[in-house]
């Protein structure tokens, strides 16, 4: 019998934020797959190891986790004051698909270092030392993200002194502003508050009723009281991860807030749109020992958060849901808001597993509606391996 050889394609493993995912210019992949559709789907699904009954990807370049099993499309821009598009795919661990509702924040850090290593960034716009600005056209939300990428003797600079809680060692940071960051999602008119509302009782049949604002900003995210849900804010990712009927309640609750905002038709949807929305929940300050053994102080924070990704306690926060924290927090009334005291603010440090981050955002209200013009932080990006990656030539 005979058997296909591997097909090799030109690939990047990068770190970017606390996540990790294999990019690729558009152009070198097959041209089965340069256009959207089961192929390039298949063939990405079959680069990290997806699906995989074992749960482990084992046979693929993910590591069988959210933050962990991804993949990422880059080209020149052909939009007007842009230079690269940007396309993010949240590759299911287990089951068959991808899901392309939505952006990766953390990942957004390594689309313009990549887009400068890879040649898709005029020369002209890269300065010999300095800072290159990177204008990212992010084709899943159409929304533009603007990466501020340091340079030395006219190459990307990686390596530094800026820390990251969840990423074990220092590298150089780049900042990011999404500009604009409500999303437009589909059904939600564009709204940032789809339901009209900044705080909604959220009914869950069979789970109970519970106070919940519900943002499309960044990515669209549900955010409960900690405490209304039987939480205190402190958990780490084994207190939420080894508790399967705690997961199934949390993603009953996504379900129906997905309904309630108007993401999907029926509650049976959800199941394939894992990426979307997000759920976390939202605490007062309190002290806790983050999963690296750094102890959070309450006074080192303004609120603590939790956030779920793909089913599971994200191990430090997902950077789009850091924007719905930084978007929600600058909007007097929200939960999110209300837990780090309520008022009028433009940035707000808040708890997660691994520690602490910062994010800012600009709110005005304008003719009775919440804007909110960008919302920025700071993560770092890394090449971790380059080279080529191998798939079997009957994959898709």
């Amino acid at each position: 019998m005979a058997h296909v050889p591997q097909i090799k394609i030109p690939a990047t493993y990068l770190r970017g934020g606390t996540s990790k995912g294999v990019f690729f210019r558009l152009q070198d992949l097959p041209a089965a797959a340069q256009v959207p559709g089961a192929a390039r789907d298949k063939l990405l699904m079959r680069v990290i190891g997806s699906p995989d009954p074992y749960g482990k990807q084992i046979d693929g370049m993910g590591a069988a986790t959210s933050s962990t099993s991804k993949t990422v499309i880059i080209s020149k821009s052909s939009r007007p004051g842009h230079d690269v598009d940007y396309l993010f795919g949240q590759v299911s661990i287990d089951q068959p698909f991808i899901d392309w509702s939505g952006n990766c924040g953390n990942l957004s850090a390594a689309v313009g270092p990549f887009a400068i290593g890879a040649g898709l960034v005029d020369p002209s716009r890269i300065p010999q030392n300095g800072v290159a600005t990177v204008r990212i056209w992010q084709a899943n939300i159409g929304k533009t993200i603007i990466g501020h990428v340091p340079i030395t003797d006219g190459a990307v600079q990686e390596t530094g002194d800026f820390e990251l809680d969840g990423v074990t060692f220092p590298a150089a940071e780049v900042q990011l502003e999404f500009m604009d960051p409500a999303a437009e999602e589909e059904g939600a008119g564009g709204a940032m508050f789809p339901t009209g509302h900044l705080v909604d009782d959220l009914e869950v049949p069979g789970v109970g009723t519970f106070k919940a604002t519900m943002i499309n900003a960044g990515i669209p995210t549900i955010f409960l009281n900690a405490e209304e849900i039987g939480y205190t804010g402190t958990e780490l990712q084994d207190d939420i991860n080894g508790d399967p009927a705690a997961l199934a309640r949390f993603e009953t609750i996504r379900a129906y807030g997905a309904l309630r905002m108007g993401l999907i038709k029926n509650v049976d949807e959800a199941a394939k749109r894992q990426h979307t929305p997000k759920v976390a929940f939202v605490a007062k300050p309190a002290g806790y020992v983050a999963s690296s053994g750094k102890q959070v102080g309450a006074g080192d924070v303004d609120l603590l958060v939790r956030a779920l990704s793909m089913g599971k306690l994200h191990h430090a926060m997902m950077g789009t849901a850091a924007v719905a924290i930084g978007t929600a927090a600058a909007i007097p009334g929200t939960l999110v808001n209300l837990a780090a005291g309520g008022g009028e603010r433009n940035a707000v440090r808040f708890g997660h597993p691994s520690g602490t981050l910062r994010v800012g955002a600009e709110a005005n209200l304008v003719d009775g509606e919440w804007a909110v013009t960008k919302a920025i932080m700071s993560r770092s990006a890394r090449v971790l391996m380059e080279g080529w990656v191998r798939v079997p030539g009957d994959t898709f």
